[in-house]
Protein backbone atom coordinates (compact mmCIF):
# COMPACT_ATOMS: atom_id res chain seq x y z
CA UNK A 1 0.00 0.00 0.00
CA UNK A 2 1.91 1.84 0.15
CA UNK A 3 3.69 4.84 -1.32
CA UNK A 4 5.89 7.74 -0.47
CA UNK A 5 3.95 11.03 -1.66
CA UNK A 6 5.59 12.64 -4.00
CA UNK A 7 5.55 9.21 -6.00
CA UNK A 8 2.13 8.44 -5.36
CA UNK A 9 0.17 10.46 -8.26
CA UNK A 10 2.26 9.03 -11.04
CA UNK A 11 1.74 5.40 -9.50
CA UNK A 12 -1.51 5.54 -9.61
CA UNK A 13 -1.48 6.66 -13.47
CA UNK A 14 0.96 3.89 -14.32
CA UNK A 15 -1.27 1.00 -12.51
CA UNK A 16 -4.46 2.41 -13.54
CA UNK A 17 -3.33 1.31 -17.15
CA UNK A 18 -4.08 -1.96 -16.53
CA UNK A 19 -7.34 -3.49 -17.85
CA UNK A 20 -8.68 -6.17 -15.68
CA UNK A 21 -11.57 -6.96 -17.62
CA UNK A 22 -11.46 -10.79 -17.83
CA UNK A 23 -13.55 -12.74 -19.47
CA UNK A 24 -12.20 -16.12 -17.93
CA UNK A 25 -14.42 -19.12 -17.02
CA UNK A 26 -12.81 -19.62 -13.86
CA UNK A 27 -14.56 -20.63 -10.04
CA UNK A 28 -13.75 -19.45 -7.36
CA UNK A 29 -11.58 -20.49 -4.93
CA UNK A 30 -11.20 -21.89 -1.20
CA UNK A 31 -8.35 -19.88 1.08
CA UNK A 32 -8.08 -22.22 3.37
CA UNK A 33 -4.10 -22.95 3.13
CA UNK A 34 -3.75 -19.39 3.38
CA UNK A 35 -5.78 -19.54 6.29
CA UNK A 36 -3.60 -21.65 8.17
CA UNK A 37 -0.69 -20.23 6.94
CA UNK A 38 -1.27 -17.18 8.58
CA UNK A 39 -2.47 -18.55 12.05
CA UNK A 40 0.45 -20.52 12.25
CA UNK A 41 2.92 -18.03 11.26
CA UNK A 42 1.39 -14.35 12.05
CA UNK A 43 0.35 -13.99 15.76
CA UNK A 44 -2.60 -12.23 17.14
CA UNK A 45 -0.89 -8.45 16.98
CA UNK A 46 0.09 -9.06 13.73
CA UNK A 47 4.21 -9.47 13.53
CA UNK A 48 4.84 -12.12 11.13
CA UNK A 49 7.33 -15.12 11.33
CA UNK A 50 9.17 -14.84 7.66
CA UNK A 51 11.22 -17.75 8.81
CA UNK A 52 8.54 -19.85 9.26
CA UNK A 53 7.08 -18.78 6.03
CA UNK A 54 10.40 -19.46 4.48
CA UNK A 55 10.81 -23.11 6.26
CA UNK A 56 6.48 -23.42 4.90
CA UNK A 57 7.22 -22.33 1.59
CA UNK A 58 6.22 -25.43 -0.49
CA UNK A 59 2.77 -24.89 1.42
CA UNK A 60 3.04 -20.97 0.64
CA UNK A 61 3.87 -21.70 -3.04
CA UNK A 62 1.05 -23.98 -3.27
CA UNK A 63 -1.34 -21.44 -2.45
CA UNK A 64 0.22 -19.03 -5.03
CA UNK A 65 0.03 -21.35 -7.37
CA UNK A 66 -3.86 -22.12 -6.71
CA UNK A 67 -4.41 -18.06 -6.64
CA UNK A 68 -2.23 -18.02 -10.05
CA UNK A 69 -4.68 -20.81 -11.72
CA UNK A 70 -7.93 -18.66 -11.32
CA UNK A 71 -8.28 -15.03 -12.53
CA UNK A 72 -11.80 -13.25 -10.73
CA UNK A 73 -14.33 -12.82 -13.27
CA UNK A 74 -17.57 -11.25 -12.65
CA UNK A 75 -19.38 -14.01 -14.26
CA UNK A 76 -18.83 -16.34 -11.58
CA UNK A 77 -17.30 -14.71 -8.74
CA UNK A 78 -19.91 -12.36 -5.97
CA UNK A 79 -18.06 -9.15 -5.35
CA UNK A 80 -17.16 -10.18 -2.15
CA UNK A 81 -15.37 -13.11 -3.67
CA UNK A 82 -13.36 -10.97 -5.77
CA UNK A 83 -12.75 -8.45 -3.32
CA UNK A 84 -11.54 -11.25 -0.93
CA UNK A 85 -9.34 -12.45 -3.33
CA UNK A 86 -7.62 -9.42 -4.35
CA UNK A 87 -6.83 -8.32 -0.43
CA UNK A 88 -5.59 -12.11 0.05
CA UNK A 89 -3.54 -11.94 -3.17
CA UNK A 90 -1.61 -8.89 -2.32
CA UNK A 91 -1.05 -9.76 1.01
CA UNK A 92 0.54 -13.20 0.30
CA UNK A 93 2.67 -12.13 -2.84
CA UNK A 94 3.93 -9.50 -0.36
CA UNK A 95 4.76 -12.41 2.24
CA UNK A 96 6.49 -13.91 -0.71
CA UNK A 97 8.64 -10.94 -1.94
CA UNK A 98 10.08 -10.50 1.38
CA UNK A 99 10.75 -14.58 2.26
CA UNK A 100 12.68 -14.42 -1.08
CA UNK A 101 15.07 -11.77 0.12
CA UNK A 102 14.45 -12.34 3.85
CA UNK A 103 16.33 -11.19 6.06
CA UNK A 104 15.97 -7.70 4.97
CA UNK A 105 15.60 -4.84 7.19
CA UNK A 106 12.46 -3.21 5.20
CA UNK A 107 10.21 -4.10 2.02
CA UNK A 108 11.66 -1.11 0.48
CA UNK A 109 15.19 -2.29 0.16
CA UNK A 110 14.34 -4.86 -2.39
CA UNK A 111 14.38 -2.74 -5.55
CA UNK A 112 14.04 -3.30 -9.09
CA UNK A 113 14.83 -1.11 -12.18
CA UNK A 114 15.64 2.17 -12.23
CA UNK A 115 16.56 4.23 -8.52
CA UNK A 116 13.95 6.53 -7.52
CA UNK A 117 11.80 5.76 -10.66
CA UNK A 118 10.85 1.57 -9.90
CA UNK A 119 9.88 0.43 -6.41
CA UNK A 120 9.42 -2.67 -5.25
CA UNK A 121 5.50 -2.30 -6.10
CA UNK A 122 6.36 -2.01 -9.19
CA UNK A 123 8.54 -5.97 -9.82
CA UNK A 124 6.17 -7.88 -12.46
CA UNK A 125 6.06 -11.03 -10.44
CA UNK A 126 2.71 -12.15 -10.06
CA UNK A 127 1.11 -14.20 -12.65
CA UNK A 128 -2.28 -14.82 -13.17
CA UNK A 129 -3.65 -16.53 -15.53
CA UNK A 130 -2.71 -14.54 -18.59
CA UNK A 131 -1.99 -11.72 -16.84
CA UNK A 132 0.96 -10.59 -14.87
CA UNK A 133 1.09 -8.15 -12.38
CA UNK A 134 3.19 -6.47 -9.86
CA UNK A 135 1.41 -5.09 -6.43
CA UNK A 136 0.78 -1.96 -7.10
CA UNK A 137 -1.44 -2.96 -10.00
CA UNK A 138 -3.56 -5.13 -8.00
CA UNK A 139 -4.06 -1.86 -5.40
CA UNK A 140 -4.59 0.84 -7.35
CA UNK A 141 -5.36 -0.81 -10.53
CA UNK A 142 -7.81 -3.52 -9.40
CA UNK A 143 -8.47 -3.04 -5.33
CA UNK A 144 -9.08 0.52 -5.44
CA UNK A 145 -10.60 0.90 -9.00
CA UNK A 146 -13.18 -1.45 -9.02
CA UNK A 147 -14.59 -1.78 -5.59
CA UNK A 148 -14.62 1.81 -3.60
CA UNK A 149 -13.87 0.12 -0.67
CA UNK A 150 -11.92 2.36 1.64
CA UNK A 151 -11.43 -0.18 4.09
CA UNK A 152 -9.28 -2.18 2.24
CA UNK A 153 -6.70 0.36 3.23
CA UNK A 154 -6.74 -1.57 6.89
CA UNK A 155 -6.68 -5.14 5.37
CA UNK A 156 -3.61 -5.08 2.86
CA UNK A 157 -0.58 -5.07 4.20
CA UNK A 158 2.96 -3.67 3.11
CA UNK A 159 4.94 -5.64 5.66
CA UNK A 160 6.17 -2.63 7.99
CA UNK A 161 5.75 -1.78 11.35
CA UNK A 162 3.52 1.42 10.41
CA UNK A 163 0.77 -0.98 8.27
CA UNK A 164 -2.02 -2.26 9.44
CA UNK A 165 -1.60 -5.64 11.19
CA UNK A 166 -1.34 -8.81 8.70
CA UNK A 167 -4.55 -10.39 10.14
CA UNK A 168 -3.92 -14.01 10.76
CA UNK A 169 -6.63 -15.21 8.98
CA UNK A 170 -7.90 -15.41 5.48
CA UNK A 171 -10.16 -12.63 3.93
CA UNK A 172 -13.51 -14.73 2.94
CA UNK A 173 -16.11 -13.48 1.25
CA UNK A 174 -18.78 -14.92 4.21
CA UNK A 175 -17.50 -12.79 6.65
CA UNK A 176 -15.86 -9.81 4.33
CA UNK A 177 -17.99 -7.14 5.39
CA UNK A 178 -16.96 -7.75 9.18
CA UNK A 179 -13.39 -9.02 8.82
CA UNK A 180 -12.91 -4.93 7.14
CA UNK A 181 -14.91 -3.36 9.77
CA UNK A 182 -13.14 -4.94 12.44
CA UNK A 183 -9.78 -4.11 10.48
CA UNK A 184 -10.63 -0.39 10.63
CA UNK A 185 -11.93 -0.37 14.22
CA UNK A 186 -8.40 -2.36 15.21
CA UNK A 187 -6.17 0.00 13.48
CA UNK A 188 -7.74 2.95 14.95
CA UNK A 189 -7.73 1.41 18.24
CA UNK A 190 -3.96 0.90 17.97
CA UNK A 191 -1.50 3.70 19.73
CA UNK A 192 1.26 2.47 17.54
CA UNK A 193 -0.34 3.41 14.26
CA UNK A 194 -2.94 5.95 15.24
CA UNK A 195 -2.89 8.57 18.62
CA UNK A 196 -6.39 9.91 18.62
CA UNK A 197 -6.08 11.71 21.72
CA UNK A 198 -3.41 13.70 20.33
CA UNK A 199 -5.49 14.34 16.84
CA UNK A 200 -2.42 12.09 15.45
CA UNK A 201 -3.55 9.56 12.53
CA UNK A 202 -1.73 7.28 10.16
CA UNK A 203 -0.18 8.58 6.94
CA UNK A 204 -2.28 6.75 5.19
CA UNK A 205 -5.35 9.16 5.92
CA UNK A 206 -2.88 11.53 4.31
CA UNK A 207 -1.98 9.51 1.24
CA UNK A 208 -5.66 8.26 0.47
CA UNK A 209 -7.52 10.97 1.71
CA UNK A 210 -9.94 10.76 -1.85
CA UNK A 211 -10.83 7.37 -0.63
CA UNK A 212 -12.18 8.16 2.74
CA UNK A 213 -13.89 11.96 1.50
CA UNK A 214 -15.81 9.80 -1.42
CA UNK A 215 -16.99 7.20 1.23
CA UNK A 216 -17.72 9.84 4.24
CA UNK A 217 -17.58 13.37 2.66
CA UNK A 218 -14.40 13.88 4.91
CA UNK A 219 -11.00 11.83 6.27
CA UNK A 220 -12.58 12.77 10.21
CA UNK A 221 -15.88 12.06 9.37
CA UNK A 222 -14.24 8.46 8.32
CA UNK A 223 -12.54 7.60 10.92
CA UNK A 224 -15.17 9.07 13.23
CA UNK A 225 -17.39 5.99 12.04
CA UNK A 226 -14.44 3.16 13.27
CA UNK A 227 -12.94 5.43 16.24
CA UNK A 228 -13.25 3.93 19.55
CA UNK A 229 -13.87 7.83 20.36
CA UNK A 230 -14.43 10.55 18.33
CA UNK A 231 -11.90 13.34 17.27
CA UNK A 232 -12.60 16.96 18.11
CA UNK A 233 -13.95 18.50 15.86
CA UNK A 234 -12.11 21.76 15.91
CA UNK A 235 -8.36 20.16 16.33
CA UNK A 236 -6.52 20.02 13.17
CA UNK A 237 -5.38 16.59 12.00
CA UNK A 238 -1.64 15.78 11.98
CA UNK A 239 -0.12 12.30 10.59
CA UNK A 240 2.34 10.23 11.64
CA UNK A 241 5.90 9.43 10.52
CA UNK A 242 5.61 6.12 9.02
CA UNK A 243 8.09 3.41 10.07
CA UNK A 244 8.79 1.04 6.97
CA UNK A 245 10.88 -1.72 9.09
CA UNK A 246 9.80 -4.68 8.59
CA UNK A 247 6.91 -6.21 10.77
CA UNK A 248 8.92 -9.11 12.15
CA UNK A 249 8.97 -7.61 15.46
CA UNK A 250 7.40 -5.24 17.57
CA UNK A 251 9.62 -1.43 17.32
CA UNK A 252 11.94 -0.71 19.90
CA UNK A 253 10.06 1.71 22.55
CA UNK A 254 12.90 2.74 24.64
Amino acid sequence: MRLITWLFSSTIFLACGVSPKMTGTSKPIVHDVWNKLLSKHVDGDGWVDYLGFQQDSLVLNQYLDLLSSAHPNAKNWSRNERLAYWINAYNAFTVKLIVNHYPVESIKDIKNGIPFVNTVWDIKFIQIEDRTYDLNNIEHGIIRKQFDEPRIHFAVNCASVSCPKLLNQAYIATTLDEQLTDAARTFLNDPLRNRLEENKVSSIFSWFSGDFKSKSGSVRSFINTYAPAQLDSEAKLEYLEYNWSLNDSPPDQS
